[in-house]
């Protein structure tokens, strides 16, 4: 299957958004320090946020690698089909990047990524740049993008809430 958009890859650069798409970056401070960093990526990684945000969620791999092809299911009934397009993996930020089949209700791409600065503080950015694909997701309009919105926010939460149980350790 091909993505249904040409610039493959183009969250890999901050702030980068292809013509004709609408541009999302949602920033949750996570916590502080090494060890919840460490945890951070992992939940990432190993799709344990996923899992944890109360969606369907299946992954042809155990870690996020480059082809590994992702289906998200929104109310049991709208699947979206991805595939991890990059990951990036430094001393001091890691993530990566899906982008969208045939068959999701929007076009584009979406980033995860964790990152410690130097004051030891995490966060996680979730970033991506989309259109709608599907006549219902043009029927929604504003409450689509809306519930991107939401969705990278609640990204942010849950996986604060996986920080936080590692530093009550």
């Amino acid at each position: 299957m091909s993505f249904t958009y040409d610039d493959v890859g183009a969250t890999r650069d901050e702030g980068n958004c292809p013509p004709g798409f609408r541009p999302l970056h949602v920033r949750a401070r996570l916590g502080e320090g090494e060890a919840a960093f460490r945890r951070a990526v992992e939940a990432v990684f190993g799709w344990e946020m996923h899992r944890a945000l109360g969606i369907g969620f299946a992954a042809s791999t155990a870690r996020a690698e480059p082809g590994t092809d992702v289906t998200v299911t929104l109310a049991g009934v709208i699947k979206a089909p991805c595939r991890v397009v990059w990951t990036l993996e430094e001393h001091r930020r890691a993530g990566w990047a899906y982008g969208t089949l045939p068959g999701h209700p929007e076009s584009g791409e979406e980033a995860f990524v964790v990152d410690r600065t130097g004051d030891g503080t995490v966060w996680l950015t979730v970033r991506s740049f989309s259109r709608p694909a599907t006549w219902f997701a043009r029927a929604g309009g504003p409450a689509a993008r809306g519930f991107q919105h939401a969705y990278a926010r609640r990204c942010g939460t849950v996986l604060r809430r996986i920080c936080d149980e590692v530093a009550e350790d």
